[in-house]
């Protein structure tokens, strides 16, 4: 109100009212002033600047001079956007729970604006916080060393994340053997080692500050390479099913650190070729990627050997591979197939054998024609009732019994004239025949 009355309204006001004039001058004096923001400095109310992941970090940007301030942070001339990661209110940016990520130069820059006209800024110098990483669990690996005729395992303990220098100790079992102040993540010991004997279980211990974690058990304990050393292979085959590549796989029956070697022709195969690719997978085995064509041909066979004394090589037997080769069914497949043929109709004709002795046990001498015969007869008999009649059972019985007596006798009785009447009609029929 004061800015929009013109001056010749305030002539008149303070010619009128002398007494409203000192009350107003006396409410001014109690108004709060605006001061320019001056003197900007972060302050770190958590205490060090130095400090592992996981603690809290509390900022405060302090002004020397200043009202109607508002605060804005940075970080590595990064604005810090608010999150539940980043809290600010006032003058405090707070992070509960820091990371590797929340490192770097920290300042504030305080601000105050009069009349929506006039701004003003002070920024504060930068403060370098750092937050280190916490050792991470330790893994454990070893490789073996030759020194002369003396073995050695070369014992590893390495963390993936961790701020040096970190504390690293070896145990094997309860008992402390090796400890080690290191300035990076990562330590090795040296033990020595006895071929194919157990020579304990071992574990890493990795200290950083008051933080102290522990890898796995090992059981520290190396066998040399021993035979039988076998090549199998697996084809991949094609559109008119022939074949067009194979896998070649090598093994050996023992060893712990083992390394291979394919050859073609007593020629070393590494890495990649034209038609082949080698791929190890130590301990285990080695795979031999090829295509099948006129440059494959060839006798292939593989060493395998320790990794720490390559003059323990074993030998696998040689396998000649080519298209046809590789095309033809195996003698194996061959032999099955015609022997499961064959046992077929030998147990086909072990069964006809075996039911014809059965026959033969149950029916006696009795012929297949005769125990047909019976059969048949049977069953005509079986299709006649005698129930069906109004007569007595026993006198149907008796009836039925004399009937065939005397059918039985008209039969012998006739027979001799059945025969000569048979005579004549072959006599007449030789007449005839002459007579033509």
């Amino acid at each position: 109100m004061l800015a929009q009355a013109n001056q010749g309204e305030w002539t008149y006001l303070l010619s009128r009212q002398p007494t409203c004039v000192a009350l107003l001058l006396k409410l001014l004096s109690k108004c709060p002033k605006a001061i320019p923001v001056q003197g900007a400095k972060v302050v770190v109310r958590s205490g060090q600047q130095e400090m592992f992941e996981g603690r809290e970090l509390d900022l405060r940007c302090d002004v020397t001079t200043g009202s109607y301030v508002s605060y804005t942070w940075f970080l590595n001339n990064q604005r810090v956007s608010l999150s539940p990661h980043h809290r600010a209110a006032d003058d405090q940016l707070l992070i509960p729970s820091v990371t590797s990520k929340d490192s770097g130069f920290y300042m504030c820059v305080a601000s105050n604006t009069f009349n929506h006209t006039e701004s003003f800024h002070s920024n504060s110098s930068e403060v370098l916080i750092t937050v280190k990483d916490l050792v991470s669990k330790p893994d454990i690996s070893f490789s073996v060393l030759k020194d002369d005729s003396l073995y050695f395992a070369v014992v590893t303990c390495q963390s993936t994340k961790g701020h040096p220098p970190v504390i690293f100790k070896l145990f094997n079992g309860t008992a402390q053997i090796h400890n080690m102040t290191s300035n990076e993540t990562k330590a090795t010991f040296k033990v020595p080692l006895v071929l194919g004997q157990h020579s304990g279980w071992f574990q890493c211990q990795a200290r950083q500050g008051e933080r102290t974690v522990y890898s796995e058990w090992i059981p520290l304990e190396v066998e040399p390479v021993g035979g039988p050393v076998k090549i199998h292979y697996e084809s991949d085959v094609g559109e008119d099913f022939a074949v067009v590549g194979l896998r070649l796989y090598c093994k050996a029956a023992k060893g712990t650190h083992l390394q291979y070697q394919w050859f073609l022709n007593k020629t070393l195969l590494s890495g990649r070729g034209s038609f082949y690719h080698v791929v190890h997978q130590p301990p285990e085995q080695s795979i031999l990627l090829m295509s099948v064509g006129r440059s494959s041909a060839g006798t292939y066979h593989c060493e395998v050997s320790d990794s720490f004394d390559n003059s323990t090589a074993v030998r696998s037997r040689r396998h000649y591979l080519d298209r046809e080769v590789v095309n033809s069914l195996p003698l194996l497949v061959v032999v099955v197939v015609f022997g499961c043929f064959t046992f077929l109709i030998l147990l086909v004709c072990v069964c006809c054998w075996i039911g014809v002795l059965f026959r033969r046990r149950e029916f006696g001498e009795k012929s297949l024609w005769i125990l047909e015969m019976n059969r048949t007869n049977a069953a005509f008999e079986g299709d006649l009732d005698v129930t069906e009649y109004d007569e007595d059972v026993d006198l149907a019985r008796a009836a039925e019994g004399g009937e065939f007596d005397q059918t039985s006798e008209a039969s012998v009785d006739e027979w001799p004239q059945i025969v000569k009447r048979g005579k004549t009609i072959e006599d007449e029929a030789f007449e005839d025949s002459q007579r033509v």
